[in-house]
């Protein structure tokens, strides 16, 4: 990446503060774009779902890795739950979604719980492992909670084999005008869900997938009690990367416990953070990170910055701490501040080998709360900062009560946050596609069809704050 005109910018600069310049391009269509990261986490798109309670879940790793990229479990999940939801992201298919299930005695108001939990919107009557009908949320209007959904369910099922490809799929849900359907063994019994999307991403997206064609799933671990006992657990249970995380990664602790782990010798790539600056990369670099995270104070529930003045613009920090990373032969994650498809591609342009995502992604229906609606019917999660009392208070639970309350006192982080949901793009997958839509055509227009093209490629400018504001897009007209 080059400055404009050979620009040397006076102040650190945020994702708003730039914009990049088309150059002349051989790169004729996005899809001849490569998004795979050459970082050693596997990921074929450059997204990682940030280690957060309110956002890094079961049914958002399985989803986000099937797309290719990468979620890391929180440090706070107890290890044997980590190994559990580990368990059930590898096996997961690699084509077909995860259905919901319910049985014909189950009641309307069961199934409205778990509707939500999944974009693709419907949930499977089962009996003895078999498809026997569909219910819907249309099916559901109106119905009191107590009504069986035996009653309720839609009989006329279209199923698909579970060795039908995506073509195939989405030619038999077309023609059959369905949006999606069951997917069932060849002795009948359910295998999946598939919706004609799900069957065009297919075809779009290559699945981030381990040495035994599993779906890849990451870990974190703190740098407080028994790391490496929890780090070994973790990749024992199959984690594919271990995350070594805490606010202040440039620490005499951090460095330790990175020692530590890195001399297990554990065969998987170790990520460490969060820092902002060139020499905190090289000190975690020596102590044995093979990925740095990159960032403090720029994620939608952190309130580092407010309250102690401490962090970095992060376009500026993903740039200084990539161009060291490059040196010392490590890599980066920009972590956090990213709020729309173009600071992605920034992110990357500045030298990011994937792109960590918290609050945008927990405001969809894969992450692990629950669906809270608004007396309007606007729907939304919570979401909270990890180093919020909301998050402290759980991660002291077993601390000494008179020590945990000497804690309390000082706490940094947003409790709670409404994350609401695009109705037009409610689930991770609809994120997913809006996002690397936007990095692939950044790619052609800065000619480039690598990550590591586009970094070498991209020509970057510095705009005032009317220059952003003027490329926004208006929602209506600017004329009364």
């Amino acid at each position: 990446m080059r400055f404009l005109n050979g620009m040397v910018p006076q102040y650190d600069l945020t994702y708003d503060d730039v914009f990049m310049v088309p150059s002349r391009s051989s790169v004729g269509s996005r899809q001849k774009v490569d998004l795979h990261t050459n970082d050693g986490t596997g990921t074929t798109i450059p997204l990682v779902v940030a280690n957060m309670t309110a956002v890094a879940g079961r049914r958002m790793a399985e989803t986000i890795a099937r797309r290719g990229g990468l979620a890391i479990i929180p440090q706070d999940v107890p290890a044997d739950i980590v190994a559990h939801t580990i368990a059930s992201v590898k096996s997961s298919d690699l084509f077909f979604d995860t259905p919901i299930t319910v049985k014909p005695h189950h009641t309307a108001g069961y199934t409205r719980h778990l509707l939500p939990k999944r974009a693709h919107g419907a949930a499977i009557v089962v009996d003895d492992g078999k498809p026997i009908g569909l219910v819907t949320e249309k099916d559901l209007r109106g119905v009191d909670n107590f009504t069986q959904v035996g009653r309720l369910m839609s009989t006329s099922l279209v199923t698909l084999c579970d060795d039908t490809t995506p073509q195939e799929a989405f030619a038999c849900l077309s023609e059959a005008s369905r949006k999606l359907a069951p997917v069932v063994s060849k002795d009948g019994e359910l295998k999946g869900i598939m919706t004609r999307k799900a069957a065009l991403r297919a075809t779009l997206y290559q699945p981030a997938v381990d040495k035994n064609n599993a779906l890849r799933v990451g870990a974190a671990i703190g740098i407080n009690g028994d790391a490496t006992g929890r780090a070994t657990a973790l990749v024992e249970a199959g984690a594919d990367v271990i995350v070594v995380d805490t606010a202040h990664g440039h620490q005499q602790h951090m460095i330790d416990v990175l020692r530590k782990v890195k001399a297990l010798d554990l065969g998987v790539p170790i990520v460490a953070g969060n820092i902002v600056t060139a020499d905190g990369v090289e000190d975690l670099a020596a102590a044995g990170a093979d990925i740095i995270k990159v960032g403090v104070g720029p994620g939608a529930m952190c309130t580092t910055r407010m309250q102690t003045g401490v962090g970095r613009p992060q376009f500026s920090a993903v740039k200084e701490c990539a161009d060291k990373a490059r040196e010392v032969g490590v890599h980066v994650w920009a972590d956090g501040g990213v709020r729309h498809p173009r600071d992605v591609a920034l992110a990357l342009a500045a030298g990011a080998s994937n792109v960590m995502i918290g609050s945008w992604f927990a405001g969809t229906l894969e992450s692990p709360g629950d669906l809270i609606k608004e007396n309007d019917g606007r729907a939304y999660k919570e979401s909270f900062g990890m180093a919020s009392h909301r998050a402290v208070e759980h991660r002291n639970l077993h601390t000494e009560e008179f020590e945990r309350a000497r804690r309390s006192m000082f706490e940094e982080g947003i409790s709670q946050a409404r994350m609401y949901i695009d109705p037009e793009r409610p689930g991770v997958e609809d994120q997913v596609d809006h996002i690397v839509s936007g990095v692939r055509s950044a790619f052609t227009y800065a000619g480039a069809d690598t990550i590591e093209t586009f970094r070498e490629r991209a020509i970057v400018g510095i705009q005032s704050a009317a220059g952003y504001a003027e490329g926004r897009p208006l929602s209506s007209s600017w004329k009364a």
